[in-house]
């Protein structure tokens, strides 16, 4: 595969890129008096998620949300209950897609790439709950919905991104990262991925020597649909649906 060939496969990270993570800040209103203390927690999340991976450690996403959040609490002072984090929980697992998440997924679904996503949450314990991205109506647009527990690290390891790659049964090449982290779009493209950054709010690139810049920067899901179907649009020989690949037929 040479450098110049698009990406048929589009992998997306999954919080904030195309979950609304504000859906949280309610419980920060109320624990904490002010909703933007989230913030402060998902940034906290990040980066002891990214100081286990390097220590050779892991603890899985939702439990480690659950750390930092009494981690927070304890820094600010403020008492943390048994029922504060299972709310926490409660609403990682049930967080609505973004407002222009569908439309851009449609849209590049019917341009004829593949669609997965990758994402630091682990599976749910039951096998038989329902998705996080079931629950944000979402789920039928992914060919495969693939997390790092595999693995036991966290983006932007290497080896998360290798791993997806081997499952897909392609060459890192022909994929690319779609995120509004740009540490994962870093991570991606380190590991031989494109790269596709969001700016979505709080969210922006970091103009320092040897940062990759990502290939597509775009404003938000209908930007990058733009960009994507201009720059890489491709005649697919299958199309997905929600239940099997379906021959297209050619003329």
């Amino acid at each position: 595969m040479t450098p110049t060939t698009p990406p048929s496969i589009l992998v997306f990270d999954v919080n904030e890129t195309l979950l609304d993570l504000t859906t949280l800040e309610p419980l920060f209103e109320r624990v904490f008096g002010r909703g933007e203390v989230m913030r402060e927690w998902f940034a906290q999340l990040i980066l002891y998620s990214e100081a286990m991976t390097l220590s050779g450690l892991y603890t899985p996403f939702g439990q480690l949300g659950g750390g930092v959040l009494k981690m927070v609490a304890e820094t600010s002072g403020v008492s943390l209950h048994d029922d504060d984090i299972a709310e926490l929980k409660h609403r990682m697992q049930t967080m609505p897609a973004l407002p222009d998440v569908i439309p851009g997924l449609e849209r590049l679904r019917d341009a004829g790439f593949r669609l997965v996503t990758l994402t630091n949450s682990a599976p749910p314990p039951d096998p038989t709950a329902v998705s996080p991205l079931k629950n944000a109506g979402i789920d039928g647009f992914f060919e495969q919905m693939l997390t790092v527990h595999v693995v036991r690290r966290f983006k932007p390891a290497a080896e998360v991104y290798d791993r997806a790659a081997e499952k897909l049964g392609v060459d890192a090449g022909e994929l690319c990262l779609v995120a509004c982290h740009l540490w994962d779009t870093l991570g991606a493209q380190a590991a031989g991925y494109k790269g596709a950054f969001i700016t979505r709010p709080g969210n922006a690139m970091l103009p320092v020597d040897e940062m990759l810049v990502p290939d597509i920067i775009a404003s938000d899901m209908h930007d990058l649909a733009d960009q994507i179907i201009n720059q890489w649009a491709i005649d697919s020989h299958f199309k997905f649906n929600d239940k099997n690949y379906q021959v297209k037929t050619h003329t």
